[in-house]
């Protein structure tokens, strides 16, 4: 019966040694990268938007890029001289508009601009010098996602300019298992590539200095992270985690 009694306890030491060797390996690599950092001369921390020293374009560029053309979206087209030809078009899924009396187009992604004057050129070899107006109907509406741990995951529609921490403010904010160090901010480039950005927002809080704070754009995806310590703190009674470790370290 005594050889039983003390079971529990060395579990416990057992796991406490794990989490102890785990905060001890966290603080030799941060020690690591610091020293790294002194060696070559560069920033222990990472800036936003910037990779080696080179602005990144997906992340400093501009807040208010013009629309571009999706699926689905509808435009109404008319012409200066000729109304006859004014016509509803629509993005098919394929990412083609069909005109009348003139060759289909592929307009997705374009600027409205630059679908001006492309539907302009395929209508010279039927008007002379056509003048387009085009003017957007129905269209995708600005949006932005969050996920993972916090009040309220989904899909929020993006009415204004906001930072990362506004974003997660309007989503519920974090929930107890989040890792508030690591939050990620996912941004598509282009339908291959897709630019990750990590944030370290609970030290952008703590020290009331947000200019690492981006700005989110319309189709971002930010993903908070659950911390190590809440994957591990159901295995281990309360009264000994608390002696064992703080979670701040995490």
């Amino acid at each position: 019966m005594g050889i039983r009694s003390h079971i529990p306890t060395f579990i416990v030491l057992g796991l406490a040694g794990c989490i102890v060797q785990l905060a001890l390996v966290a603080a030799e690599a941060q020690q690591q990268q610091q020293t790294i950092a002194k060696a070559t001369g560069q920033a222990a921390t990472i800036h936003s938007g910037v990779a080696d020293g080179n602005p990144s374009p997906a992340l400093t560029g501009d807040r208010r890029p013009h629309y571009r053309l999706h699926i689905s979206d509808v435009m109404n087209v008319s012409f200066a001289f000729a109304p006859e030809f004014d016509q509803t078009l629509i993005v098919q899924p394929d990412g083609f508009i069909t005109l009348k009396d003139a060759p289909a187009l592929y307009l997705k992604g374009e600027t409205l601009s630059q679908a001006r004057e492309d539907i302009a050129a395929a209508y010279e070899g039927v008007l002379y010098q056509p003048q387009v107006t085009l003017t957007l109907k129905d269209f995708e509406r600005p949006f932005f996602i969050a996920t993972g741990q916090i009040a309220h995951a989904g899909k929020f529609e993006l009415r204004e300019d906001i930072t990362v921490t506004e974003a997660l403010a309007i989503a519920g904010g974090f929930t107890e298992p989040a890792k508030h160090s690591q939050v990620v901010l996912f941004r598509r480039l282009d339908d291959q590539v897709v630019e990750a950005h990590l944030l370290n927002v609970k030290q952008m809080l703590k020290s009331r200095d947000l200019r690492e704070d981006i700005y989110i754009k319309s189709g971002d995806l930010i993903f908070v992270p659950q911390s190590t310590i809440s994957k591990i703190r159901r295995y281990i009674p309360s009264s000994s985690l608390g002696t064992i470790l703080s979670p701040s370290q995490f």
